[in-house]
């Protein structure tokens, strides 16, 4: 049985118990090794109420990393409906990176409250990865990590170690006084090396480091061609600011991919499944809102040629093949280009040869899918002008579509907004316009 299948049938176990039994069968689930994501996960399967009530039938230890993996909405929901003296225990258990992921979906106040609360040690921590913006590494890298001197021997560092009470790490990274990041050494060969090697000769070679300025994308990147399951990240000095390792990556990827697929929907990554009716009415209200728009202008554009229409009934029967065919292939242009942008594949260098290349695509498939369609209607309705003039509007819709699917995720960008969430919409509206313009005006011209 598969993870998702595990998680399909844990949920349906506790929806179908008592509701005074649902935290116990949780708490069992939680002690055979259920994670914190995968427990969000079934939290958000549940309606607001029972899922406030599993959250406190939790282990103490658990509600803080449950709520940070859990969507925005999903987490609001929860936070909402906790009385102010659970709120204020939940908040004094914050840590940094878990405040910097709710600072953008909770009211100021709540955040102001908890910045209060936390401690002093993870309020420092949570200052200096606000120094960077919201894309960028250094505000999510992870802080806490085990730093030693590069020039100590073997024997002391383990005395440090033990000192401080060290959790055995994967990884311990090596600094200099002015904590300038020196190396990375395994903690498995500091235990099995000899007592008075120093720790700069067990650093692993060709170690590279993460620039905390670089975007979320860019690190991923960089971290999906590391040998290493951790990368330490540093500032311009070198100073070492943290790390970053394999889950961040991995949780970072799903939740870009996840914005993106919301997104064309005018959804956002964070809604949650059983958000209150009016609020998600009223978002997904917006939404549809700008689709009629467009579909009145496309309407509009039907309308100038309703006399034609209303003489050749086979135009109102071919017109969503015309429409279909340009929406088809400009969805499959806009969809190349936006994960092109996601990965920063697109230059000012080869923007030009990429509309080419797309218009020379749109071009070729234009004229083939313009003979065969053009000669199915012509055989269908018994008419070579019929045929003639849906071929003709097939290429033109085609090669506006792969035009206008490199043009507007490039116009997007260049005015700071997303590709994903308005470029479907955006270029659906522009083939549906031209191919009923091409199809129906030279069906004026040469049909009457």
């Amino acid at each position: 049985m598969s993870e998702f299948q595990d998680l399909s049938f844990q949920i349906e176990t506790i929806a179908q118990a008592e509701p005074e039994q649902q935290s116990n069968i949780l708490n069992q689930l939680i002690e055979e090794g259920l994670e914190a994501g995968s427990i969000a996960l079934i939290l958000e399967a549940f309606p607001i109420d029972e899922r406030v009530q599993l959250w406190r039938g939790l282990p103490l230890e658990l509600h803080i990393d449950v709520l940070t993996e859990a969507r925005a909405e999903v987490r609001r929901s929860i936070i909402d409906e906790l009385s102010e003296i659970e709120l204020k225990l939940t908040l004094a258990k914050l840590d940094n990176l878990s405040l910097i992921e709710w600072a953008d979906s909770l009211p100021e106040e709540i955040i102001n409250e908890a910045l209060q609360l936390i401690e002093k040690d993870e309020l420092e921590l949570y200052d200096q990865a606000n120094e960077y913006q919201d894309d960028e590494l250094g505000r999510w890298a992870e802080r806490k990590v085990v730093t030693l001197p590069f020039n100590i021997s073997v024997e002391k560092a383990k005395g440090l170690m033990e000192r401080y009470s060290y959790d055995a790490p994967q990884q311990i990274y090596l600094i200099n006084k002015r904590k300038q990041f020196r190396g990375v050494v395994s903690y498995i060969d500091l235990l099995r090396a000899e007592p008075a090697e120093r720790l700069r000769h067990l650093a692993i070679d060709n170690v590279v480091t993460l620039n905390a300025t670089l975007t979320l994308a860019e690190s991923i990147e960089a971290l999906e061609h590391s040998s290493l399951s951790t990368m330490p990240v540093t500032d311009d000095e070198q100073l070492l600011i943290g790390e970053v390792d394999w889950q961040f990556a991995l949780s970072t990827q799903r939740e870009i991919y996840e914005t993106r697929l919301m997104a064309g929907t005018g959804m956002d990554e964070g809604d949650d499944l059983f958000a209150p009716v009016i609020k998600s009415s009223q978002k997904r209200g917006v939404w549809l809102g700008i689709n009629l728009m467009t579909a009145i202008l496309a309407s509009v554009t039907i309308g100038l040629f309703e006399d034609v229409i209303a003489q050749v009934v086979a135009l109102a029967v071919l017109m969503p093949i015309v429409a279909s065919m340009g929406g088809i292939a400009g969805s499959q242009t806009l969809t190349l280009m936006i994960r092109a942008m996601a990965l920063n594949q697109i230059t000012s260098g080869n923007r030009w040869a990429l509309l080419k290349n797309e218009i020379g695509i749109g071009s070729i498939n234009g004229l083939l899918w313009a003979l065969i369609i053009g000669g199915l209607a012509g055989l269908w309705f018994q008419s070579v002008v019929l045929g003639g003039t849906i071929a003709l509007a097939i290429i033109v819709n085609i090669i506006t579509a792969a035009l206008f699917g490199v043009l507007i995720p490039i116009a997007l960008d260049k005015l700071k907004l997303d590709p994903a969430l308005a470029g479907s919409v955006i270029l659906t509206t522009v083939t549906d316009v031209v191919g009923f313009f091409a199809f129906l005006g030279t069906a004026s011209l040469v049909m009457l």
